[in-house]
This record gives structure tokens, C-alpha cells and sequence, in this order.
């Protein structure tokens, strides 16, 4: 029996918008076919599109304007419980995707994975399942670790994504922002943005404790 899927695209940028709605309409899994009813690019549009109608998919940007992600997933869920919802977020902050699965949300990868990924994300979740983006860590702190690798078990105690622990190895032999950036091909910017979250995450307040925390912890 064919199923044919409609979703929901709610993200800023148009251009981004457009990829899935272009990527989607000419995709197909098996007896399934996707239908983009709508794109979003703020959330009064997303309010007034579930106004008439709830899709069987909804794919968010958390960081959308005029809206508080998490609370439109809380709020579908509840009016429109069997949409299910994918976060398409630039982050990949264990606490937020945490947040995010106890808001409702049913999916969570990142906006940097590929086409294939995000044709996986969205085949999972029409078919009823839980997705979570590959390389992401969204656990919780474990009493018991034994069985990890120490770098895992160092990253699980904090609560650092698989790319943070990555930047903090390289912060520790001693990498300027600039350096780290085009070691793993990511933007000066987005490296400085996570060196804050890592020191965040590990309550210190210096690139010097960070490097300290590093060699501590033999990350390198």
C-alpha cells in the first residue's frame, strides 16, 4: 500500500528551505512518497499553517524567528500528537538535544549532514522511529562508565559532543582558533563558538586551564 507523506519545512533560510523541499519531492522510499504542503520561514507562518491543518512530518529549525522551538514542539505534540518532528539544529549541544526529545521532538540532526542523512532522518521517523544525527552524544552522565575508552568516559562526564572532545584535543597542543578551523575545515567563527561551549561545559574560564583539563585527562 503506497503511503504518501506530507511535511512541514520551518527554517530562516530559504535557500536551506528550498534543498529539502527540492531534495524530498523527488525522493522516494520504497512505498512511501514525501509532499512539501508548506515552507516556514518565521513562526507567525508556522502558526498560521498548523491553524488549518497538522503534517505527518515537521521539520524544525529551533532557532526560528518569532518563535521558541522547543515550545512549538510541546505545542504540536499536544494539539497534533501524531505529527512526528524532526530538530534540524547547528548545534550539537547534548542539553539542548535532550531538551529537545523531552519536548516531543521524535528526530534530531545536525543542519551539516548530508542529503542521504537527512533522507534516512526523515524515512525513520515515517516509519515510526527515533532518530538521532550521527555523530551526536545526546546521553546522560552515567554513574557507571566502566567499559569506555577514558576519552569517552572524560566526554561523558561532561557532556561534550563527539566534535567538542575533537576541538579540545586540538586546543590542547596549544592550536589557535584559526589553526583548529582549518585542521577540521569549519569557519573561525564556529571554532571560537565552541571553545566558549567547552569551556562552559567544563566551568573553566581560560584557554591555559583548557589545555591543563587536556593533558590532565591525556587527550594528548
Amino acid at each position: 500500500m503506497h503511503r504518501h507523506i506530507d511535511i512541514l519545512v520551518a527554517d530562516h533560510h530559504p535557500i536551506f528551505a528550498e534543498g529539502i523541499r527540492s531534495l524530498l519531492s523527488n525522493s522516494t522510499k520504497g512505498n512511501i512518497s514525501y509532499h512539501i504542503k508548506g515552507v516556514a520561514i518565521n513562526g507567525t507562518q508556522v502558526v498560521e499553517y498548523l491553524g488549518s491543518s497538522f503534517p505527518d512530518l515537521f521539520l524544525l529549525d529551533p532557532d526560528l524567528p518569532d518563535a521558541e522551538g522547543l515550545k512549538i514542539v510541546a505545542s504540536v505534540k499536544q494539539s497534533g500528537p501524531k505529527t512526528r518532528i524532526l530538530i534540524l539544529n547547528g548545534s550539537g549541544d547534548p542539553l539542548h538535544i535532550q531538551a529537545a526529545f523531552r519536548a516531543g521532538a521524535d528526530g534530531y540532526m545536525l543542519k551539516s549532514g548530508s542529503e542521504d542523512e537527512l533522507l534516512q532522518a526523515v524515512g525513520e521517523l515515517a516509519e515510526g522511529r527515533t532518530y538521532v544525527g550521527r555523530g551526536l552524544m545526546p546521553f546522560a552522565v552515567q554513574p557507571e562508565a566502566d567499559g569506555l575508552a577514558p576519552e569517552l568516559r572524560f566526554a561523558q562526564k561532561y557532556q561534550l559532543t563527539k566534535r567538542e572532545l575533537e576541538i579540545l584535543k586540538l586546543i590542547g597542543e596549544a592550536l589557535t582558533n584559526k589553526e583548529i578551523a582549518d585542521r577540521i575545515y569549519i569557519s573561525d567563527q564556529t571554532a571560537s563558538v565552541h571553545r566558549k561551549n567547552i569551556m562552559r561545559k567544563l566551568g573553566v574560564n581560560s584557554t591555559g586551564s583548557l589545555i591543563k583539563m587536556a593533558f590532565e585527562n591525556h587527550l594528548v
